[in-house]
């Protein structure tokens, strides 16, 4: 079996595979135009989405493909959609770094962060309102293995949570009430902090827009390290503006990189951050354990851990 790996990664990450599958060839590149060359005779792709290409299914060997991130929504062509190449994700590994990153986000804007590192830059010694998260009513949409942690973080803060999950069930730790999307709008009204933590799919591809954001206080803020197609940016954009919501904190947008012209640069009332929510000195290491969770369940024959559902689209 040939792996082929379409990133960088280390040496003593290489090596982790190859000593757990002395059977494996192992090739690695950065570069995903010298990737398309080495494709045609791997077995296995291990890539970014930002790194896949459409001619990478072209090849006639390649009959698994696992993404190096836990959104796959840049991975769902023809033979994945139709099962000819199997599609597993590294859904698990981000609920550590992205769940502080959230925390970071919250407490920036009730600790008012975000106005005094401008008030630094101007030399300018004022005092803003300042709040606490205790107390404080976190909503939650989606409850993954992402969502699930920031859930177990709003409880140690204090916080009341509630969640909106596709399928719910008993509430998990740290977790006041959980509804199903028919329980959306409950959970919009009564959240001080409302944090999008679901896949992209075409369910929620825009689910957050004019209506939306109007049926939030106006003192709440939207956190988004989901996907920015989640939000309708513009209807996100007039809201801040208008004062329909009090701020935001994004990680992800419509457009990556955001825009120069991009109205959300200039509002105050927004805190931007380069889609790095999931990075941390640790990610790497994570994702080739779970890799090899896979692999050792793919040669095996048995249910591989991250088995990508393509007609969910998780």
């Amino acid at each position: 079996m040939k792996i082929l790996i379409n990133s960088k990664i280390s040496q003593e990450h290489v090596e982790k595979i190859i000593s757990g599958f002395p059977a494996v060839e192992v090739v690695q590149t950065e570069n995903p135009q010298e990737a398309e060359k080495f494709v045609r005779d791997a077995d296995v792709l291990i890539t970014w989405w930002s790194n896949f290409q459409v001619a990478f299914l072209d090849s006639p060997r390649l009959r698994w493909v696992h993404a190096l991130s836990a959104g796959v929504d840049g991975f769902l062509l023809p033979s994945i959609l139709e099962g000819k190449v199997l599609l597993t994700n590294s859904r698990g590994i981000h609920g550590i770094p992205i769940s502080e990153h959230v925390f970071a986000l919250m407490l920036a804007f009730s600790r008012g962060l975000n106005h005094f590192a401008r008030h630094q830059e101007q030399r300018k010694w004022q005092r803003v309102t300042l709040t606490e998260l205790r107390g404080k009513t976190l909503g939650i949409v989606g409850m993954g293995s992402i969502g699930s942690e920031i859930a177990r973080l709003g409880a140690a803060f204090g916080m009341r949570v509630m969640a909106v999950k596709r399928s719910p069930g008993p509430a998990p730790e740290g977790v006041n009430r959980v509804v199903g999307t028919e329980g959306m709008e409950m959970v919009l009204k009564e959240s001080d902090y409302l944090v999008l933590a679901v896949p992209l799919t075409p369910e929620t591809r825009g689910m957050i827009g004019a209506a939306q954001l109007e049926q939030m206080k106006p003192t709440a803020v939207l956190i988004n390290i989901a996907r920015g197609e989640v939000v309708q940016e513009e209807q996100l954009v007039a809201a801040l503006q208008q004062g329909v919501i009090a701020g935001a904190g994004l990680d992800v947008f419509e457009t990556e990189p955001l825009p120069a012209d991009s109205p959300l640069w200039q509002l105050e009332n927004c805190i931007i951050t380069p889609h790095c929510a999931a990075l941390s000195p640790q990610y790497m290491t994570r994702a080739i354990d779970l890799f090899c969770r896979n692999l050792d369940a793919f040669l095996q024959g048995e249910p591989m851990p991250t088995l990508v559902d393509p007609g969910r689209g998780y």
